[in-house]
């Protein structure tokens, strides 16, 4: 059984082009620092024109079953969701896991408990 991280943005007005560019280099920015090579799912943005009437941007990331390779990708993907919400304004946003909403925080942005905990990962790693 696999489970996945899914963001999803809603509004009337479809992306401005200042915001599709935006959109465009954040995704190539967290292609380029993502930490791991083919071996797991990135941020997947599904194309444009799926037909959800309001919905701007919608993705996937499917969790690695690797406990250690875990915390590292959810934090990369929800660092990049962040930026993407933050370069889309005025959007309704829901970002989840299967069975559990990933909370916003203005600051912080998107973020679990424990997802950059060292001692954490390094016990996860080990598993």
């Amino acid at each position: 059984m696999s489970v996945s991280l899914y963001y999803s943005a809603r509004r009337e007005q479809p992306l401005t082009e200042a915001e599709t560019a935006s959109v465009e280099r954040i995704v190539a920015a967290h292609m380029a620092s993502f930490p791991y090579s083919g071996e797991e799912e990135s941020l997947y943005l599904y194309p444009p024109d799926r037909g959800d009437a309001g919905e701007i941007l919608a993705g996937s990331t499917k969790m690695p079953l690797d406990p250690g390779r875990l915390l590292p990708l959810i934090a990369c993907v929800l660092d990049s969701v962040t930026e993407l919400r933050r370069a889309v304004a005025g959007a309704e946003w829901r970002v989840h896991s299967d069975d559990l909403d990933v909370p916003w925080d203005e600051t912080e942005g998107y973020a679990l408990p424990g997802m950059r905990d060292p001692d954490l990962v390094a016990e996860l790693n080990n598993l």
